[in-house]
This record gives structure tokens, C-alpha cells and sequence, in this order.
């Protein structure tokens, strides 16, 4: 009995602005065999005819929706894909791989421009930060910003070293210095730099590297990379979680990278802002009932480098609107506590090992925390944070409102029926 012959494995090459006389001989083989040539237009441009003679197809826009239908439409006849510089690194590799599983491709890297940029540039790769604002937001770089840190850009087309600029400019780091490396390996590889601050230059190529030697201004606000950023870091109207008691929420939902966060009773976004900041893979939800605060959240998000995807705010009351949401790694209910279901709602949604964190200043929800409290166990602790403030000609103590903090691990038997807890009211 025969055995249906294993499909034929899709390659993929990379290739850089050198073009064909970049490649090794492994690449070049796979591109002079291929029946089916996939890339994009100025890929397939780079490709000698009579060396190069299978079938060439542009990849359409938008890319992803088209992979599949691709890889359908030319089964069963040998394709070559084409992807710039290295095809894992922000490349066509990982949706081919999503696709078709790891056993089915074939690989030819070629030196990413990152790598090409940090060789031009005298940085070591491993101490270098890279941000892609190709088919993502420009705001997503703010996350990167920090006094004397080394950053790559990959741009999305001619106008985003402008983009940049303006962004450093409202962010507090005019004084840093810009390097745009273009066509990194051409022949017409170029370099020109200036300050974010004055930087007056025409749009150039579109394929490029902007690299950033991060530098403040003096007394712009200082934002750290653990969480318990400055208040005024955030637009807010009152409703925010004042930075001491979110520096003790975050320790305690405890993020790690890739996990999903529901931020329940959103306010001004600090929670799920904070979070995504751990970590660029980290996602959140944020569920807020006021249109005109949800509108904030996204502007809050932006201006602190984590705008969506990977923040999606959900504009509507809990529990209602937690339905058909993603399973969360972790749960924070800031607002609402006592609204009728929420968490029964949220318990229920939690899988073996999700994390609930509850912040609350009013007695009543201090006693539904305390049932909560003496059926599961966790943590259940009172926050009070003091300032110093003037009191005629002396110092002295101002106590903002306490905040009763209950934080607990669900475990995977926990006596419940169908998520529901059981014998605890409201």
C-alpha cells in the first residue's frame, strides 16, 4: 500500500538591498528552482529574469488575509518566498510558520538590517532595543524611551523619521540624536543624522534605520521602567490609582510576558498601562463604563508607548460587558466591586492559577472582600499612604483614603459549581 508523497516544503529567502549578489549559493538555488516566486515588488524587482524564471506574484494588501489563500492556490508546485533581511525577525517567516508548522519551511536567513545597522554603528546587538512601527503605531516607541538607551527603529516609509522626531520632541527627548541608515548593503547606502529637537530633513528612502541615542531634556518628567509611574504621567479626571497603591496592585497581579489582563472599572488606565509596559508580548483589556474616560484610556496609552493592539478598550458595565472576552491570566476590578454578579462573573472566567487583585475604599465592599476573603484565603491587606505637606510654618502628615487590597491565586479545585461561588452574597 503506497503512502501519499510529503508535501513539497515552502522556501523562504532573504534577501537585502544588495539583492542578488548578496545571496549564497543555498538561496540562489532555491530562487533558480522555484516554480512560484513570492514577495513583494521591489523583492521580486532584485531577481535576475533568465536566472529567476518561475512564476512571480506580488503579495496583495493587506498581507496576512493572503497568506493562506496563496499557499492554496500554488500547492504542489515549488514555492520560493522571498522576505527582507532575515525572515524570523519581524518577517514574513512567522505567519508562514503559523501556517504551515516549522516542518514545512526552509529557511535561508540573510543578515537583518538590524544587524547591518549595529555594524555600521559600532553597538553591540544584545545591548541594543528595537521597536518596529512598520504596520504598528508610531507611539509605540515612547515605551523605549529612556535616558542613554540605544534604540533601532524600523521604518514604515519616508515620512517616519519625521514621525519620530515629532514624537521625541512632545515626549521630553528633543536633545536626542537621530541616525537614519538607508538601503543598508546598496551600493546607494547613505547615512544622515541630526537632533529630534531641529531635525529638518526631506524624507528619504523608505527602506531605512533610524537609530536613537536617548537623551532627556532637562526636567521633562522621568518615567521609569517598573511600574508606579509619576500621576502626572497620566491625563486623568480623578479617578486614577494614585502611584504608590498601583506600584503594590502591580506586585501583586504579578505580569509576565505574554499573560492577558482584565482591568474592570478602567478610570484613567494606569492598571492595564502598567502591565503592558512590563513587557511588549503582555496584552490587556480594559473595561470602562464612560465613553468620554475610555476615550482617555487610549490617549493615556498612547502618549506612554502602549497604544492597541495591544490595549483594547471595552466601553460598557461590568459584568455585561466581560462577555465573550478572551480567558484572562489576571484580573483587576479597581471600580463596581459591588455591582450585582461582577465577581462571581470574573471568578468564573479565571483558569486554575489566574490571579485576582480587588482595590476598594468603602466599607461595604470591604465586607463583601472579607467573605471573599475567609472562603478563598489569599491576601487581604489595607494600604495607607501619608505625604508630607505644609502646615504653617512646620511639616506634617496628610493621610490620603486607605484601600483595602484582597489578592488571591484561584486554584484548581476551589468547591465551586460551574465557576460560581458558592454561599457568598452580596
Amino acid at each position: 500500500m503506497s503512502s501519499a508523497p510529503p508535501p513539497i516544503p515552502v522556501t523562504v529567502v532573504g534577501i537585502g538591498a544588495d539583492g542578488w549578489t548578496g545571496l549564497g549559493t543555498a538561496a540562489r538555488t532555491a530562487l533558480t528552482g522555484a516554480d512560484v516566486l513570492i514577495g513583494g515588488p521591489r523583492q521580486l524587482c532584485l531577481l535576475p529574469a533568465r536566472a529567476c524564471e518561475g512564476e512571480r506574484v506580488a503579495w496583495p494588501t493587506p498581507l496576512r488575509p493572503a497568506v493562506p489563500r496563496l499557499l492554496e492556490r500554488y500547492a504542489g508546485r515549488r514555492i520560493a518566498v522571498l522576505a527582507s533581511g532575515d525572515p524570523m525577525f519581524y518577517g514574513i517567516g512567522r505567519a508562514l510558520c503559523e501556517e504551515l508548522g516549522p516542518d514545512r519551511l526552509e529557511v535561508h536567513p540573510h543578515p537583518s538590517s538590524v544587524s547591518l545597522a549595529c555594524a555600521r554603528l559600532g553597538w553591540p546587538v544584545e545591548d541594543t532595543e528595537v521597536v518596529t512601527v512598520v504596520g504598528r503605531p508610531v507611539a509605540r516607541v515612547a515605551a523605549a524611551l529612556h535616558e542613554g538607551r540605544r534604540v533601532l527603529v524600523l521604518g514604515a516609509g519616508a515620512g517616519s523619521p519625521a514621525e519620530i522626531a515629532a514624537l521625541l520632541r512632545e515626549r521630553g527627548f528633543g536633545p536626542t540624536r537621530m541616525r537614519v541608515l538607508e538601503q543598508l548593503g546598496a551600493e546607494q547606502e547613505r547615512t544622515y543624522e541630526g537632533t529630534a529637537a531641529d531635525w529638518a530633513h526631506a524624507p528619504g528612502d523608505p527602506l531605512h534605520v533610524i537609530a536613537l541615542d536617548c537623551r532627556r531634556t532637562p526636567g521633562a518628567l522621568r518615567l521609569g521602567a517598573t511600574p508606579g509611574l509619576p500621576d502626572a504621567a497620566y491625563e486623568h479626571d480623578g479617578q486614577l490609582t494614585k502611584r504608590h497603591v498601583r506600584a503594590a496592585t502591580l506586585a501583586a497581579l504579578a505580569p509576565a510576558p505574554g499573560e492577558l489582563l482584565w482591568d474592570v472599572g478602567g478610570g484613567s488606565g494606569s492598571i492595564g498601562i502598567e502591565w503592558l509596559r512590563t513587557h511588549p508580548s503582555c496584552r490587556a483589556v480594559t473595561v470602562e463604563r464612560s465613553p468620554e474616560r475610555a476615550e482617555r484610556i487610549l490617549r493615556n496609552a498612547a502618549a506612554l508607548g502602549v497604544p492597541a493592539p495591544g490595549l483594547r478598550v471595552v466601553t460598557g458595565a461590568a459584568p455585561e460587558a466581560l462577555a465573550g472576552l478572551p480567558a484572562p491570566d489576571a484580573v483587576f476590578i479597581g471600580g463596581g466591586l459591588t455591582a450585582p454578579g461582577l465577581l462571581e462573573t470574573v471568578w468564573a472566567a479565571l483558569p486554575a492559577g489566574g490571579r485576582l487583585v480587588v482595590n476598594t475604599v468603602t466599607l461595604e465592599s470591604e465586607a463583601l472582600l472579607g467573605r471573599w476573603y475567609r472562603r478563598y484565603g489569599g491576601e487581604l491587606v489595607k494600604l495607607a499612604v501619608s505625604h508630607a505637606v505644609a502646615v504653617g510654618g512646620f511639616t506634617g502628615w496628610r493621610q490620603a483614603m486607605p484601600v483595602t487590597q484582597w489578592s488571591v491565586t484561584r486554584p484548581a479545585e476551589d468547591g465551586t459549581e460551574d465557576g460560581t461561588a458558592k454561599g457568598i452574597k452580596d
